[in-house]
């Protein structure tokens, strides 16, 4: 990549979410439908995994869906329940230990009891650190903030704790609040590219 300073690399679990018209999930992976020229191009565990130890960063993300908001109890379990298949499908295929260090994705939706039982099942297989998605997808702040603050309790204080899709000001505070050390999103480079000004009056959640 030509860039000697820390990188991060995502394995693809949004595009599962935001291009849900091109794309089939099944057990073994997603299937994705060109929107240029209708192709077909599967992404499985194993495959997001080799394209992240090629790319060589120093952090990588394990393949998930990020589900969407609302989601029913019954959706959301599955895909939680398969996400947390992958990340062990992910930790399996994982090449380049000790040189990148793999992440687990917390999932659960919206629902306190599958977001504990995700973190606690990835916090067992041990990952270098743990990354929450699945919050900011059209929820009420003070839902993402209720639901941050419950997931952060089950993962470690001594790994790096990473909050997905999450860029403006008065996030990155809440999340801060509850335990978050990293933050990513697309809005800063978003509004810069569209020449775009934003004014955040920030309420807290606490």
């Amino acid at each position: 990549m030509n860039w000697d300073r820390p990188i991060l690399t995502d394995c693809g679990g949004f595009q599962v979410f935001s291009l849900s018209d091109l794309r089939t999930i099944s057990e073994d992976g997603v299937e994705f439908k060109s929107h240029l020229d209708g192709s077909k191009h599967f992404f499985s565990p194993e495959k997001v995994i080799e394209i992240e130890n090629d790319l060589g960063a120093d952090i990588i993300m394990s393949f998930d869906e990020c589900v969407g908001y609302p989601a029913t109890y019954e959706y959301t379990k599955d895909s939680m329940e398969r996400t947390t298949r992958w990340a062990a499908r992910c930790k399996e295929a994982h090449k380049n230990l000790g040189k990148q260090g793999l992440f687990g994705i917390v999932q659960g939706g919206m629902y306190k009891d599958l977001r504990e039982k995700s973190a606690k099942d990835l916090v067992e297989m041990d990952f270098e650190g743990y990354a929450v998605g699945g919050l900011s997808v059209g929820e009420p702040k003070e839902l993402m903030c209720e639901l941050l603050g419950y997931t952060t309790q089950f993962l470690p204080k001594d790994k790096p704790r990473y909050l997905m899709g999450v860029g403006s000001p008065d996030y990155l505070i809440e999340a801060a609040l509850r335990g978050i050390d990293m933050c990513d999103c697309v809005l800063p480079t978003r509004l810069a590219r569209n020449r775009n000004s934003t004014y955040i009056t920030w309420k807290s959640c606490c």
